[in-house]
């Protein structure tokens, strides 16, 4: 079998890739070792940046339908509320960033949306297909698998999580560090006789205890059970032990946990891949980088890692655009998840709170070799910077924006007359542009930024702004 791309992985990574490249018209195949799309909880927060993402796949409606915003923390002792805890910091909804929270959604049921999404687009997962081995050469890949044919792609996208047998037939390495010593369980689970209105933390009782914490999953009738254990313990994952931990942490019986819906342990640690791209084989997700959940991060840089693939195998598969493209992937995102991984770690240890850090709508590509910013004293937005929502005109630029498409952001300044495929939106005033002409890529950020439009001519050269879409 051949196609374009070869997709290892249906979590939220691969599907949100599948979904880009559908839109692209690329050929691509989504492939799963497991008979079935992931069951359990796990990542369970999308932050504002990654809600932007799914406003432009065309799934925000549908994640804001079976999700919900995150609880107070209520902090529990002998039986007893003691105090509320705000886990972050508030945030006002503006004109240029729609989104101010994170919104809670389950790993499994974000999946679902996704799965579906792309089925939509003519996609589809093959389950059931793992990994045994790969060959590459100048022209593709050869992918070998347990069961069923071999596929021949052009690209090989590793979205294989934290344990990819891709990265690792690869040789490419992972440094990184144990963010805590101390293993953790995460499970889903039914419980009776405990309100869904607070996220309940119970502190730990005693020398060596570890904490246990119980959260409502928005848009569901489970709650995540997060409990930590002292070093070197081997965590009983059976539903027994479970109900055990419950109801040595808090006030809860062992019959309150009327079910065991999934059960997982970890570690909580740091990595990030040594190189991100290994001739036609491309590291996304958890196969690149591995964090702590505690800040709520991987799902979403992962998400963000293929938002930033997706438009770029596109525009080479599809657009003409020079294969050179490619190598910007890592230089664009093995930065970005470095610090990232940075920041998921501090919140692990009490030392970032969750706020603008833990949002991502700071993140850009300013020293990006596709970034260009000509004007000698910008002020404000500049290139490389994420391309913010507002009006122009009464249009609504992230109405704009939405699709595989570039968009020419023209304020005060007439626009040029364009031979390739880009559309343009312009006005006389928009406060968080500022004057100028900002070229703005699919993956919403700011490509080309200047005042002069004879300058624009020498980027649109670079033949990596046509597109192709279909849907």
């Amino acid at each position: 079998m051949n196609t374009d791309v070869l997709v290892v992985g249906a979590g939220p990574t691969g599907l949100a890739l599948g979904i880009d490249l559908a839109r692209r018209g690329v050929d691509a195949l989504v492939v799963e070792k497991a008979d079935r799309l992931f069951p359990g909880s796990r990542g369970k927060g999308l932050q504002p940046r990654t809600m932007e993402v799914f406003d432009d796949l065309g799934v925000l409606d549908a994640i804001l339908a079976v999700g919900g915003p995150y609880p107070v923390g209520m902090i529990w002792q002998d039986g007893e509320r003691v105090g509320e805890h705000h886990m972050f910091d508030p945030v006002e909804v503006t004109d240029d960033s729609p989104y101010n929270a994170p919104w809670m959604v389950p790993q499994w049921r974000t999946q679902e949306v996704l799965f579906a999404r792309l089925v939509e687009l003519g996609g589809w997962v093959s389950f059931g297909r793992e990994v045994v081995g790969l060959e590459q050469d100048a022209d593709g890949v050869t992918v070998r698998f347990a069961t069923g044919e071999d596929v021949r792609a052009r690209y090989v996208v590793a979205a294989d999580g934290g344990r990819s047998v891709v990265r690792r037939t690869l040789g490419i390495g992972m440094t990184g560090e144990t963010v805590d010593p101390n293993p953790m369980l995460v499970a889903d689970v039914r419980i009776a006789g405990l309100d869904r209105d607070n996220w309940h933390v119970f502190p730990p009782r005693g020398e060596g205890a570890g904490y246990l914490a119980i959260c409502p999953l928005a848009g569901t009738e489970d709650f995540q059970v997060v409990a930590q254990f002292p070093e070197g313990t081997r965590v009983d994952l059976s539903p027994d032990a479970i109900r055990e931990v419950v109801a040595a942490r808090s006030h809860l019986a062992p019959e309150s946990v009327t079910e065991v819906r999934w059960a997982s342990d970890f570690r909580p640690r740091a990595a990030l891949a040594d190189a991100f791209r290994s001739g036609r084989v491309l590291l996304a997700g958890d196969a690149a980088h591995v964090h702590s959940p505690a800040g709520g991060q991987g799902l979403n840089t992962s998400v963000q890692d293929a938002y930033n693939l997706g438009w770029k195998l596109g525009a080479v598969l599809r657009s003409g655009a020079p294969a050179a493209l490619l190598d910007t992937y890592e230089e664009e995102r093995r930065p970005v998840a470095a610090h990232m991984l940075g920041i998921s770690t501090g919140v692990h240890r009490g030392e970032i709170r969750r706020g603008d850090a833990t949002r991502q709508l700071g993140l850009g590509y300013r020293d990006s070799s596709l970034t260009e910013e000509t004007r000698t004293e910008p002020a404000g937005l500049r290139a490389g910077d994420r391309a913010p929502d507002g009006k122009l005109a009464g249009v609504r630029l992230f109405d704009a924006f939405r699709g595989p498409h570039w968009t020419l952001v023209a304020v005060g300044v007439e626009a040029p007359e364009l031979p390739e495929p880009v559309r343009v939106v312009t006005g006389d005033e928009q406060p968080s542009y500022g004057k100028g002409l900002f070229l703005v890529r699919p993956d919403g950020y700011v490509g080309w930024a200047g005042e002069d439009a004879a300058q624009l001519a020498g980027y649109l050269g670079r033949g990596i702004t046509r597109s192709r879409a279909t849907a």
